[in-house]
């Protein structure tokens, strides 16, 4: 499936989850993060957050999608972050 992930996190807690991410997806901007992720990676991923997140003001969204292929994405401005692999 195909993900955005958005996140919220307290200043404490906000390194660690920005590092969590860059495990799991590709980062595009501050706190935002996209790329295909199996369901067995999300949950373990969402499990690792559960672990120190402040569920009292640290939040996290979700965009899923089956396929990357049926979403447009544009970018306006400087693009802060690249999604596309080269070897």
């Amino acid at each position: 499936m195909y993900v955005i992930l958005v996140y919220d996190f307290g200043e404490k807690r906000v390194a660690k989850m920005l590092k969590l991410c860059r495990k799991y997806l590709f980062w595009i901007q501050n706190s935002v993060f996209e790329g295909e992720i199996s369901e067995v990676k999300l949950k373990e991923l969402l499990q690792k957050a559960h672990g120190f997140m402040d569920k009292t003001e640290d939040s996290i969204i979700l965009f899923k999608h089956p396929s990357k292929v049926y979403m447009d994405k544009e970018i306006i401005g400087k693009e802060r972050g690249f999604t596309d692999n080269f070897l």
